[in-house]
């Protein structure tokens, strides 16, 4: 098991949980966690108890992301966190949310989220900033070529 810790601009731990290492790489760490909240209605799709996140944290790169699939297995989509490199150690993964989010459908269609909070934020550092900036360019970059992780998405 490894704890994800995600932290605010400030530092300030937000959430906490636990998932299990599916695979340590060079740069980064992919682990299996489950949504064990209540329901969390976005509008653009639910969270729910059950729904399972296969994710992808990196420590050279200003995003991560999640595969997300509904309890009977049905892809849901993935959720793409804008955020500072992953300090990835033997038990944890801590990471800073830069605000900044992209939902990406079972179709591969992406929805930039919070840019009107990213863009108000006073807390962001200048290099936090320019991180933001380049993990959001090189994550809309990835999923318009069908990347990594995207690619099933579309056949």
């Amino acid at each position: 098991m490894i704890t994800v810790i995600k932290r605010n601009t400030l530092g300030e731990e937000q959430t906490r949980y636990t998932g299990e290492v599916i695979e340590r790489r060079t740069d980064g760490v992919i682990i299996e966690a489950y949504w064990t909240w209540a329901t969390k209605e976005l509008g653009y799709t639910r969270f729910e108890p059950g729904d399972r996140f296969i994710e992808y944290y990196y420590a050279d790169r200003w995003y991560n992301m999640f595969a997300i699939s509904n309890k009977d297995g049905s892809k849901k989509g993935w959720y793409c966190n804008v955020a500072a490199p992953a300090v990835i150690s033997a038990d944890s993964i801590e990471q800073i949310d830069l605000l900044l989010d992209v939902w990406v459908d079972p179709t591969g269609k992406p929805l930039v989220l919070d840019e009107d909070e990213f863009e108000a934020d006073t807390t962001l550092s200048d290099e936090q900033r320019a991180g933001a900036k380049q993990g959001l360019r090189d994550l809309l970059r990835i999923i318009a070529l069908r990347k990594d992780m995207f690619s099933d998405a579309v056949g």
